[in-house]
């Protein structure tokens, strides 16, 4: 079968298109034919040894994978070859079939598109986490989120607004502006003169949640607008530089710093995660959420294509289709 191979970290031009051993359902495992795959921020980061596991070399990247059950191990207990599933894993995904443990696989209900069910895991998953369990974002309170048109952002402005806040959208240029708007933000605003905007949108009460996978200069201005009792969820680094927290700010403004990391969420809470998956799954079915999947590309293409997402030159959910 082919794949998406990294031998070694280092730039994602490494990463090669290659011919692997067709695999085998052993032990709880079962085989899945992939009919869509999820393009994920964290792929990027793993390949270049950026991120905060590091597989064993050779591996093939991609947490994200749908489509129907070829074949299922001896002790596979609830899954059955031809049922349609979505997996998530570390690592496995680029490729025209993936081995999972069955405790990996959700079985998809009817309607759910195979791309869709993708971009419900890691990106929607991680927004959901960030504003429920972290966050404890309330009817009436006000989210801002930052990096608002990539998969986790348009997630969170959705997962906002079914929450019942009022959300603040920011994003680079006038399309990604766009889809952030079509996702239901309340505001949406540029980057540019970001702190007088945002002192006027947030006036003397400051805001409530903020939702921040970007960092660097967006952190630093938007810590300063932190209401009390605020709660600034701490998702990403997209920017490239880590920030610093001024710890003043933190006394005395008394808002709180989280971090979120969706993960090892689904590994210390699968309960709660369960829970999580069956909420955003009826959300779905009732039109509350809707993944923008904004390009379909070949298996072949994932190196180019996980190199534009890496450039933040994406907006919405990319899935490879083998």
């Amino acid at each position: 079968m082919k794949a998406i191979l990294c031998n070694e970290y280092g730039p994602i031009d490494g990463l090669t298109y290659a011919d692997l051993a067709e695999p085998e359902a052993t032990g709880s495992k079962v085989v899945i034919k992939a009919k869509a795959i999820g393009v994920n921020y964290p792929d990027g980061l793993l390949v270049q040894g950026l991120y905060q596991a590091k597989p064993e070399l050779p591996f093939v990247p991609g947490m994200e994978m749908a489509g129907v059950i070829e074949s299922v191990g001896p002790d596979a207990k609830h899954l059955k070859p031809g049922m349609r599933v979505v997996a998530t894993s570390g690592t496995g995904a680029f490729a025209e079939k993936g081995v999972f443990a069955e405790a990996q696989c959700i079985p998809l209900p009817d309607g759910v598109d195979d791309a869709d069910a993708c971009a419900l895991m890691c990106g929607f998953g991680t927004s959901h986490h960030a504003l429920k369990q972290r966050g404890h974002l309330k009817p009436g309170e006000t989210l801002v989120v930052a990096g608002a048109a990539g998969a986790t952002g348009l997630a969170a402005v959705q997962i906002g607004k079914a929450m019942g806040a009022t959300v603040i959208a920011i994003a680079s240029t006038d399309e990604k502006r766009e889809a952030a708007r079509q996702a239901g933000a309340d505001h949406v605003i540029g980057y540019e003169n970001l702190k007088e905007t945002m002192r006027e949108l947030a006036g003397k009460k400051g805001v409530d949640v903020i939702f921040d996978p970007v960092g660097g200069d967006t952190f630093d201005t938007l810590v300063r607008t932190m209401g009390r009792n605020g709660r600034y969820l701490v998702v990403g680094f997209a920017a490239g530089r880590i920030p610093q927290l001024p710890v003043n700010l933190a006394l005395v403004k008394e808002f709180s710093l989280v971090g979120v990391f969706w993960g090892a969420f689904t590994q210390h809470e699968p309960a709660v995660y369960a829970d999580n998956v069956r909420e955003l799954f009826g959300w779905y079915r009732e039109g509350k959420v809707k993944p923008l999947i904004s390009a379909r590309h070949p298996l072949s293409e994932a190196p180019a294509v996980l190199k534009q997402l890496m450039e933040r030159g994406v907006s919405g959910k990319i899935v490879l289709e083998p």
